[in-house]
């Protein structure tokens, strides 16, 4: 820990960013016992020779576990560009491991100087349609709600059992409101009627949307809507121009960030191409800022006298380049560099399955619907969680269904990792591997192993690799093979973030080797079976359509 961070009492002259009366003026912030005691205006302008003073930035929604990082690891690289907090869904652990992950999340959580605020899962599992490692029920739903670090009931992704009046879902809900604690909400696509109803049992928010329409008519409603720029999902073109108009109810968040993403930046990115695209600088700041602390009613300091001394520098209000962070005014990076140490960790996991064979991946002509030798198959869409539903000509060999690799139609396999069983296999488009296969075990959102390839072969050797790490993300061609194993849960490991952002790294220019010409591939492979996302994926149990919440 840098020197500075053991100073109990000190002073920062700076341009201070005051969000809440939209000024800048020159100032000296005192800091005493981790909070803030006064800030002394030294002139009502701002002075070009400072840096500007404002408040940390939060991800107001963000799965931890999308970093395959722990959360200490997270933390150490996420400070770097600003980020003091998080409202973070602990949702993929939970899928694994239970209410033992969540209290994993938060453990770790607390052994770092950053700002974790966690939830509890609402829908795990997310469906009854495939094979998870662990269930969440109403009882352990209220009990996580009621104790003080769970700040919110995560998205409430079962939207059909809203809308239905399912009392599992309502009872959660009900659990949530009785607390007077938020409730996240996931409705991609839901509009007219159903979304009023959707509101109306106290969904608070949404990050799901995809077009400016469905945006602005949530917010209309009375909803919150956070801006997505994921890893993959990537949402900020098409709804930043509502910050025009609806500053109060908009929030930044990732969902989803791979390690190497969270390298190169976090919030601050979005904050630099929000004001790029013309947004007023004060709206920029209070959806970055301000917003997630007062809906989550977070413990988060806003650079007010009395509370926490939460807060950044940066060098100009452009690029938004944080040259130090602070967090209960403990200073926790500088210029690039972090503070935070890594500390111990022990695995907690569950994964129960055999090697595959070429055999448990073959296709036979009648295994597989198909009419007039058109058969379904999943589109992927580079920067969506969403997926069309094709049918095409799939090509056959012999009695088998196989990949296409001319036209792009490739197998995807999805095997179950807490129980050996069969495996389930269909087509998929948009990979554009020309060898070779990749496999993950980070597979929202049961997170069995989810495999694509161009051959039966590959596709063994990339699901075993898996098997025998019990956890992590492979990619094989040719005769070589790359690992990166994920032991926490098959999704996340304890390592050094850097060390594991660069291995990441490796692992995807693999991928891309191979052909595949997506932004991220492994992001993209790790969607293919999120059933609760339309159209068209592939759970453990079989191809399945979520438009009409069937197997095909």
């Amino acid at each position: 820990m840098h020197p500075e961070s053991n100073t109990s009492s000190f002073s920062i002259h700076a341009n201070w960013v005051d969000i809440q009366q939209k000024k800048i003026v020159e100032a000296k912030l005192f800091v005493a016992d981790q909070k803030i005691d006064r800030i002394e205006v030294l002139a009502n302008t701002p002075n070009d020779d400072l840096e500007f003073l404002m408040p940390g930035f939060t991800d107001s929604h963000v799965h931890i576990e999308s970093s395959m990082l722990i959360p200490s690891e997270f933390a150490r690289l996420a400070v770097v560009h600003g980020t003091v907090s998080t409202i973070s869904d602990p949702h993929e652990i939970a899928n694994v491991c239970g209410v033992e992950g969540v209290l994993f999340m938060i453990e770790n959580g607390q052994k770092v100087p950053f700002k974790f605020n966690f939830g509890a899962p609402s829908c795990v599992p997310a469906t009854n349609f495939e094979t998870a490692g662990a269930e969440v029920n109403v009882e352990e739903v209220a009990e996580l709600l009621s104790r003080p670090d769970i700040r919110y009931l995560s998205e409430m992704m079962n939207f059909p059992g809203v809308l239905f009046n399912d009392p599992t879902v309502m009872n959660k809900i009900l659990a949530a409101k009785k607390l007077g604690k938020p409730i996240d909400g996931h409705a991609p696509g839901l509009r007219g009627d159903d979304v009023v109803k959707y509101i109306a049992a106290g969904i608070s928010t949404d990050h799901e949307c995809f077009t400016k329409e469905e945006a602005l008519e949530k917010l209309q409603h009375g909803m919150k809507i956070l801006i997505r720029e994921g890893s993959a999902a990537k949402n900020f073109e098409a709804l930043i121009e509502l910050l025009h108009d609806y500053p109060n109810d908009i929030m930044f968040c990732s969902d989803d960030k791979h390690p190497d993403s969270l390298v190169e930046g976090h919030i601050n990115q979005l904050c630099a191409r929000a004001i790029a695209k013309g947004i007023p600088l004060f709206h920029v700041l209070q959806a970055a800022c301000i917003n997630p602390v007062l809906h989550y009613k977070t413990e988060v300091g806003l650079l007010q006298p009395g509370a926490a001394a939460d807060f950044i520098l940066v060098k100009n209000l452009e690029s938004f380049e944080v040259s130090k962070t602070y967090i209960n005014g403990q200073l926790v990076a500088a210029n690039g560099k972090s503070f935070i140490e890594s500390v111990s960790s022990e695995d907690i996991n569950r994964f129960s399955c055999n090697e595959i064979t070429e055999a448990d991946l073959k296709v036979e002509l009648d295994s597989y619907p198909s009419e007039d030798s058109f058969i379904p198959v999943i589109e992927a869409l580079d920067g969506q969680l969403i997926t069309n539903k094709l049918l095409v000509t799939g090509k056959l060999h012999h009695i088998e269904w196989v990949s296409d690799v001319e036209h792009d139609i490739l197998k995807i396999v999805v095997v179950n990792r807490y129980k050996s069983a069969p495996v389930a296999k269909a087509f998929v488009k948009g990979f554009g591997l020309k060898e070779g296969a990749i496999a993950s075990s980070v597979a929202h959102d049961s997170h069995n192993i989810v495999a694509v390839g161009t051959d039966d072969h590959s596709l063994m050797r990339a699901v075993n690799l898996v098997i025998a790490a019990e956890g992590g993300v492979s990619c094989v061609g040719g005769q070589h093979e790359h690992i990166l194993p994920l032991p926490v849960a098959g999704l996340m490991s304890a390592k050094d973030g850097y060390k594991v952002a660069e291995a990441y790294t490796n692992i995807d220019e693999a991928a891309k080797l191979l052909g595949s010409n997506l932004a991220a591939p492994f992001m993209t492979l790790s969607f293919m079976a999120l059933l609760v996302i339309p159209h068209l994926k592939l759970s453990d149990q079989g191809l399945f359509d979520g438009d009409n919440f069937c197997f095909v």
